[in-house]
C-alpha cells in the first residue's frame, strides 16, 4: 500500500501484501503499521477494525493477500462520537422493522456512515435519532459505535435496500450471512454499450488501486470477486446502452462498478469509473439495490424485500423507451 491513502475521517486504510497472506489480522496490522499488538487487540474488541468492510471481532481472523483493512487511526479516547441528526433532517424510508432488524430503502445522495466531510448528515446519524436503542446495542457488540448496526453499506449515490441489526445476535448472524454469501443482493444497472450475451459471469479479483487509492480496480493480487448478470433490455439511442439485472456472489467495495468498467461497459453516470457520457443527463451512477434476501436472525424465516426503481432512473428509462419507439416508426 502506498503512502497516499485518503484521509477518511479517523480511519486508516492498509492493504495486505503477499508476504502476509494467511497471517492473523492482529499480527498483520501490527507489522504493517508499527502499532503494538495490544493496541490492535483493543481496536478489534471495540469493533473498529474492518477487513473488506466487514467488522472483525477476533484477533485470530486470518487475512489474505489483497485484503483491505480499515481501522480507527486515532486513540480510542479521541474518536469523534457519532452525533444524532435533528429530527426529520435525514430522509430515508424504513420498509420493514422488528426487534432484530431494520430494512431501509436508501435514497441516492445519502452517505451511510461518517467519513471525510460527513459527520451528522449521514444515515447513521439519522438512524440513532429514530432508533436510539442502536447506540446501546453497538456498545454491546452490534457493530462499530460510529456505524451502529450497519452490516453492509451502499455508496453515497447508489439507491436501494440496506439492512441494519438492532442486537448483537442479529449483527453476528447478518455478518455471517454476508461472509458465507447466503445473503442475496440484487441490483439494477444501466451499462454503457451493448452486451451481446444474454447472461454472463464477471469473475475478476478486486483490490485497491495503487495509483488512485480512493478507487478500486481489477488486480491479480486482489480479492476474489464474482458478479452475475442478465440482460433486461438494450437501447440504441441516444447512445448504445444495456439494462442489466445483477447478482453479487461476493461483496467487494465498488464491485459492480469496477467489474462493468473492466469489461468495457461502465455504469452510465459513473464519473469515477468512466461512465459519464454527455448524451445522458444523469447526475449519479445508474445503480440501484433492488432486492435483498436474508434468513431472519431470530426466527430463521427466509425473508425478501424489493425496492422499486427510483424516479430519476425510471424517468431515464422512459426516455430511452420513447426514443426506441420513435426510431421504429
Amino acid at each position: 500500500m502506498t503512502d497516499q491513502s485518503p484521509p477518511i475521517l479517523a480511519d486508516e486504510i492498509v492493504e495486505v501484501s503477499v508476504a502476509l497472506d494467511g497471517e492473523r489480522v492482529d499480527r498483520a496490522l501490527a507489522m504493517i503499521t508499527g502499532r503494538s499488538r495490544s493496541e490492535i487487540t483493543d481496536l478489534i474488541t471495540a469493533g473498529r477494525i474492518f477487513v473488506n468492510d466487514v467488522a472483525v471481532h477476533v484477533r485470530h481472523h486470518r487475512v489474505s493477500s489483497g485484503d483491505v483493512i480499515r481501522f480507527d487511526a486515532k486513540p480510542l479516547e479521541e474518536r469523534v462520537a457519532l452525533r444524532p441528526a435533528a429530527v426529520g433532517a435525514i430522509d430515508f424510508e424504513v420498509i420493514y422493522e422488528d426487534d432484530s432488524i431494520i430494512v431501509i430503502d436508501k435514497p441516492a445522495g445519502l452517505v451511510v456512515h461518517p467519513g471525510a466531510g460527513h459527520h451528522d448528515d449521514t444515515l447513521a446519524s439519522g438512524l440513532i435519532t429514530r432508533y436510539p436503542d442502536l447506540v446501546e446495542a453497538a456498545q454491546r457488540g452490534a457493530g462499530d459505535p460510529s456505524r451502529p448496526g450497519i452490516v453492509h453499506r451502499l455508496d453515497k449515490d447508489t439507491s436501494g435496500l440496506l439492512i441494519v441489526a438492532r442486537t448483537p445476535l442479529a449483527y453476528d448472524s447478518l455478518v455471517a450471512q454476508l461472509a458465507s454469501r447466503s445473503m442475496g443482493r440484487e441490483y439494477r444497472a444501466l451499462a454503457v454499450g451493448i452486451l451481446e450475451n444474454e447472461e454472463g459471469l464477471i469473475e475478476a479479483p478486486i483490490g485497491r488501486s495503487t495509483r488512485f487509492p480512493t478507487k478500486m480496480t481489477v488486480l491479480a493480487s486482489g480479492r476474489e470477486a464474482r458478479t452475475r448478470y442478465d440482460v433486461l433490455n438494450r437501447y440504441d439511442q441516444p447512445i448504445p446502452l444495456t439494462l442489466l439485472h445483477l447478482k453479487l456472489e461476493t461483496g467487494r467495495t465498488h464491485q459492480i462498478r469496477v467489474h462493468l468498467s473492466a469489461i468495457g461497459h461502465p455504469v452510465i453516470g459513473d464519473v469515477r469509473y468512466g461512465g459519464r457520457k454527455k448524451e445522458i443527463a444523469l447526475e449519479r451512477p445508474f445503480l440501484h439495490a433492488e432486492r435483498l434476501r436474508i434468513t431472519h436472525p431470530t426466527t430463521q424465516a427466509s425473508m425478501e424485500w424489493v425496492s422499486e426503481i427510483p424516479a430519476d432512473l425510471a424517468s431515464l428509462l422512459r426516455e430511452l423507451h420513447q426514443l426506441d419507439a420513435d426510431e421504429r416508426i
